[in-house]
């Protein structure tokens, strides 16, 4: 049997952390190897599966043939080898191999490796020790990473997200020319086409956002005007991207992450007692991407977990919500910072009162503060005090309770006329969380009352997420009352 690899030398040090299922796709050579990789990341096609203790993970892939695929995978290059043909790497069984790694620790059970997989790992190991004792007959010797062809890599791939960011823009620039009005016409290829030319470029956030675009047409009325809006987006982060030597560390920061390069948690570890908000589950194709927010009740920080499931996978990481956690978090750069990594955790306690809140009227100033350091967020968490869900022409919205006090006081005071001031000071519920059973849930809560509810606040509206009990006071208030109640 002749096997297959790729990857870099293996370090001697201790063995590296299994990566999450987006650093896994984050491996693959193209947006083929990947689509095929996330169909092999569930547990159905593999058996012998095992793990050392030194980042090694191996098993058999049932393929086409009598004979199953024999892979392995060093975790600490990475480095890869697989008895399938193909030429690229890491291969699609290689990649749902560390798929399977990162969904559901579960299925590999330590082990020595199998003869096969032990024969490749031997003859690296070899090559390690030769190149790391020049006596023995190998090369100059070398330490567990090497910065310089990581830097050359990073370059590679942003010279070509470069050259995509520029095809990018003559493609928008040509589209403009022809008139928004006629890109109904030629269907959804074309941004399907521009999005495939994207991914080759290594720039998935920009094929993402390309994507959007083709559904615009078809969104009902007055979609030029929303068109329009998503090029000009589209076309800041084309240009923020060309001229990001010249933008500040955490704008700069930003603006890699929506084109789509991977980022790792940096800075110092956040200990806190972590409230958790809420947690919901999104599919992302065949990917489910969690969604966990927390609240630090004494930093006063707002953050959230991302974790991802392949191949119809619940993602592994998941927290109770309402309950509240010590445990630390590391930030990731960008504007806002609010996406974090879980570390270490020391404990739980019970469920405690929602965190302090905002009026509606507030709401939209805290966004447009928000859209300082990311002018492509689309929504900003908040938490709103004292709001009532009530109908609206068009919908649900949530009134703040005290607007009409604080209104009509004011009217009093200055000899003026009494106003309803309610609908004046009301955020519309977005129209994704209107078909939702969830938005009655919330009617249900609040019996005409208010209550205290967290979400998102955007341009499409604010969504909700999670709710209290009337009965229960803000956190910190000592007061009691019913669980927090899921709204998604």
């Amino acid at each position: 049997m002749q096997l297959s690899h790729g990857g870099e030398s293996s370090p001697t040090g201790a063995p590296v952390a299994r990566r999450s299922v987006e650093q896994v796709l984050a491996l693959a050579p193209d947006a083929a190897s990947r689509k095929a990789g996330t169909r092999l990341g569930a547990a159905g096609p593999w058996s012998g599966t095992g793990c050392d203790a030194s980042g090694a993970v191996w098993g058999l892939c049932k393929g086409s043939g009598s004979t199953p695929y024999r892979t392995v995978v060093d975790t600490t290059g990475p480095a890869y080898a697989c008895s399938c043909p193909s030429r690229k790497f890491p291969c699609k069984h290689a990649l749902g191999l560390l798929l399977l790694r990162a969904s559901d620790e579960g299925a590999f059970r330590p082990a020595e490796p199998a003869d096969w997989a032990e024969e490749w790992l031997a003859g690296r190991r070899a090559r390690a020790a030769r190149e790391s004792n020049p006596e023995a007959g190998g090369d100059s010797p070398r330490g567990p990473a090497d910065p310089a062809a990581a830097r050359r890599r990073a370059e590679r791939r942003a010279e070509r997200v470069t050259g995509g960011a520029q095809e990018l823009e003559q493609r928008l620039a040509d589209l403009l020319r022809g008139g928004l009005a006629a890109t109904d016409r030629p269907g959804y290829g074309l941004w399907e086409e521009t999005a495939a030319r994207m991914v080759d470029a290594q720039a998935p956030g920009l094929a993402a956002r390309v994507r959007e675009l083709g559904a615009i047409s078809g969104s009902g009325p007055g979609w030029p005007v929303r068109l329009l809006e998503e090029c000009g987006l589209l076309h800041l982060l084309d240009t923020a991207w060309l001229a990001r030597d010249r933008l500040p560390d955490p704008l700069a920061a930003t603006v890699r992450t929506r084109v789509g390069l991977p980022q790792s948690a940096e800075g110092p570890p956040i200990r806190d007692q972590w409230l958790v908000l809420a947690q919901y589950d999104t599919p992302d194709g065949k990917i489910v991407a969690r969604r966990i927010w927390l609240y630090g009740r004494g930093s006063g920080r707002t953050a959230l977990l991302l974790s991802f499931g392949a191949a119809g996978r619940s993602p592994a990481l998941a927290l109770p919500v309402g309950a509240t956690i010590d445990a630390e978090l590391t930030p990731y750069p960008g504007g806002g910072q609010l996406r974090a990594e879980l570390g270490e955790q020391f404990g739980a306690t019970g469920a405690v009162g929602p965190p302090p809140g905002i009026a509606a009227a507030a709401a939209p100033a805290v966004y447009g503060n928000a859209l300082r350091d990311d002018p492509w967020l689309d929504a900003w968490p908040v938490t709103l005090r004292d709001v009532i869900p009530v109908p609206s022409k068009d919908g649900w919205q949530l009134a703040d309770a005290h607007a009409d006090a604080h209104a009509n006081a004011h009217a009093d005071a200055q000899g003026g006329t009494r106003t309803d001031a309610r609908t004046t000071s009301a955020l519309p519920i977005a129209p994704a969380a209107l078909s939702r059973p969830g938005l009655w849930k919330l009617v249900a809560l609040s019996g005409g009352g208010p209550v205290t509810v967290f979400g998102e606040i955007g341009h499409r509206g604010f969504e909700p997420f999670a709710a209290w009990d009337p009965g229960e006071g803000e956190e910190g208030a000592g007061t009691t009352g019913g669980p927090v109640v899921q709204l998604v």
